[in-house]
């Protein structure tokens, strides 16, 4: 797929935009202003591959807690503010690398004027943020409803308050809970501005159900080029948030390096607890710390054509009934009693990993 190009903005020590890597982000769901937590926290997500983080400011506490986060974690740090400005530039003066806005509930001219001074004399991007559920009044009564192009025209009327100041550090985010409304509006803002796109779907709900939305709508915007930086939103624990985010790129083919497990559906043939057997894989997985190499792993359930059906795969098992087999690129290298397939699966795996 072709992406794409729009400017580049500098969060931190992440680049967004042109031709860098589309960022993973997440948001705490910590108090920010419990420090210990919030750090914890972000430093789990870094782990996982979180590449910037937010948190909620609705408070002036928790904008000074930001100067202290700062010191203790390695990816950027974005502060969400809603309404008071006085906050937004608390946070900015704290060590914010971002600041996400909507322009249109901080308040009166100056108000916006002042964030804006903040952002230029620190030297950092702030997101304008347009989310379905908050839409304008006068554009729900221009258009009747939310539409692709009542979120849109929202998000440009934020960026020229904005711009209004001579200032382009500037990343868009417009998100809805409808997918196939989501999928328009990227469509149409893309073509209007050349800022870097946010992408994401909103309330998309447990992780199951969220998870699902999440790949379709996120998927085909990135698929069509759209976007340069994505959040799955989930009612889960933040981890799962960048664990899909992480699935949707590489099966994308934006990002490369890591673990992919592949297993196959059970069936009558399956002789094994092939469900419980891909679980206790995947954990054994998530022990290994990042790696920038491309492994395949699959588990199988059938030992006749489990091997041959994966040969794609660097290393497998196959379960058979009391017996399973260890192979690398579809050629068996071990046969093994099911109580030995996890450890001798460790030992082949050490070895290519370690």
């Amino acid at each position: 797929m072709e992406r794409k190009l729009t400017r580049e903005v500098k969060i931190g020590n992440v680049k967004i935009g042109n031709n860098n890597p589309i960022a993973i982000q997440s948001m705490c769901n910590t108090k920010t202003e419990d420090v210990d937590a919030t750090v914890a926290q972000i430093l789990m997500l870094e782990a996982a591959g979180c590449d910037i983080i937010r948190c909620a400011v609705p408070h002036m506490e928790a904008a000074k807690a930001f100067s202290e986060i700062k010191k203790k974690i390695h990816i950027p740090l974005v502060a969400d503010i809603h309404f008071d400005y006085k906050l937004a530039i608390a946070a900015i003066e704290n060590g914010a690398d971002k600041v996400r806005i909507n322009p249109g509930n901080i308040g009166s001219e100056d108000k916006v004027r002042e964030v804006v001074a903040a952002a230029k004399a620190y030297g950092i991007p702030l997101r304008v943020g347009v989310n379905g559920g908050s839409l304008e009044k006068d554009l729900l009564e221009k258009y009747g409803h939310v539409t692709a192009e009542a979120l849109v025209e929202s998000a440009l009327k934020q960026v020229d308050a904005l711009e209004r100041y001579n200032f382009e550090n500037i990343v868009i985010s417009i998100k809805s809970s409808n997918v196939m409304l989501s999928i328009k509006a990227h469509e149409l803002i893309s073509e209007k501005v050349d800022y870097p796109l946010h992408v994401g779907i909103t309330e998309t709900g447990l992780l199951s159900e969220g998870s699902i939305k999440s790949a379709v709508g996120i998927g085909v915007i990135l698929y069509e080029g759209i976007g340069d930086t994505i959040r799955v939103s989930l009612t889960d624990d933040p981890i799962h948030e960048v664990e899909t985010a992480k699935s949707i790129l590489k099966n994308l083919g934006l990002r490369s390096g890591g673990i992919n497990l592949v297993s196959c559906p059970t069936c009558g043939r399956t002789n094994i607890d092939l469900i419980g057997l891909a679980g206790k894989v995947q954990e054994i997985i998530k022990t290994y710390p990042a790696t920038d190499k491309d492994i395949k792993v699959a588990v199988m359930g059938c030992v006749v054509n489990g091997p041959g059906e994966a040969r794609e795969a660097d290393l497998g098992i196959a379960g058979g009934k009391g017996e399973g087999l260890i192979f690398k690129k579809g050629e068996i290298i071990k046969k093994v009693p099911e109580e030995n397939l996890l450890s001798e699966f460790k030992i082949e795996l050490d070895r290519l990993l370690l």
